[in-house]
């Protein structure tokens, strides 16, 4: 089922659902599912699975010279949505990016999720390799989240790459994009990143989820941004509970968002980490239930690969 539906069948009362990275190179599935079993007590109608793209690493050779290797540490997305769908009997909703994809790759990858009966993706540039200062996409692949959204709703038309095909068949994605409460770290303002954000919908997309925000003032003026210029597409606010000093700073400079007086005062005040995880439930605990006074139509966690925060959380919210 699309995530559109989900919300609309729900008829007002708020979902719950969560992010999950496929499983380090090595690992067997059962370690991703240790991580959602005790999440399923609150009945998530889908579950986001991130993709990751390729690293490249530099091995010496015996002559003295550099060879340069590509490396993915976390491959499997489109196998775990499969297990996930398998398993649970609830929808995966796979992040497909810009980076790493060819136009030709990015076809290949979404007939093999309409095979498996995956009706949702999450469409998204995503970051520069990190030998690279900034994003570049493949040769012959899309330079921004707004060309791979087009790419999927002409799938979704029948419109293949292969102008010659004939009686293509149709796909049907429901079609999810990021969205910035405090702008992509690359935009120039908060409203020049909404005027991209509205092309992204006019391309396709049918509902956003926001980046990670820990002021809640943020996202709703955000929102009020955005139905301003005309979006009306569910916008799922996304949030992940602090669980670590070493956050306080990583946070901001890998995600580029603020973090309130109030929050970084309360972590620094911490003996150790234990105390700095319950900080950050009790912030997320709040951060939710002020959410859903404001009608939300959705609590998305980030989860990072650790579910016991997160059902805390959930336990006190939901």
């Amino acid at each position: 089922m699309k995530v559109t539906d989900h919300i609309e069948n729900a008829k007002g009362n708020p979902l719950f659902s969560f992010e999950i990275l496929p499983p380090l190179k090595g690992q067997n599935v059962q370690s991703t599912f240790d991580n959602i079993d005790p999440l399923m007590e609150f009945k998530p109608p889908f579950i986001d699975v991130t993709y990751h793209r390729e690293e490249y690493v530099f091995k010496q050779l015996e002559n003295g010279l550099l060879k340069k290797q590509v490396v993915k540490k976390r491959p499997g997305t489109v196998g775990i949505c499969a297990a996930i769908q398998n398993k649970y009997g609830i929808d995966a909703v796979p992040h497909i990016l810009c980076g790493g994809f060819t136009k030709e790759d990015t076809e290949n990858f979404l007939i093999d999720l309409d095979f498996l009966g995956i009706d949702n993706v999450m469409a998204l540039r995503g970051d520069a390799v990190k030998s690279e200062t900034y994003f570049k996409p493949e040769k012959d692949g899309h330079q921004f989240a707004s060309e791979l959204t087009s790419q999927i709703q002409n799938l979704n038309n029948g419109i293949y790459l292969d102008e010659e095909l004939q009686n293509s068949s149709k796909t049907d994605f429901c079609i999810g994009v990021a969205g910035y409460p405090e702008k992509h770290m690359e935009a120039p303002s908060i409203d020049s990143d909404i005027h991209f954000l509205k092309k992204k919908i006019k391309n396709g997309a049918t509902y956003i989820v926001t980046q990670m925000f820990f002021d809640n003032q943020k996202y709703f003026d955000f929102v009020d941004k955005c139905r301003l210029e005309g979006i009306t597409v569910p916008i799922i606010p996304g949030l992940k509970p602090i669980a670590t000093k070493k956050q306080l700073n990583l946070i901001p400079h890998r995600f580029k968002v603020d973090l309130p007086d109030d929050l970084i005062m309360g972590i620094v005040e911490c003996k150790d980490n234990i105390a700095v995880r319950n900080v950050g439930i009790e912030w997320c605990i709040n951060q939710s239930k002020e959410l859903l006074k404001k009608g939300v139509p959705v609590l998305h966690y980030y989860s990072m690969g650790k579910s016991s925060n997160i059902h805390q959380i959930a336990k006190s919210v939901f």
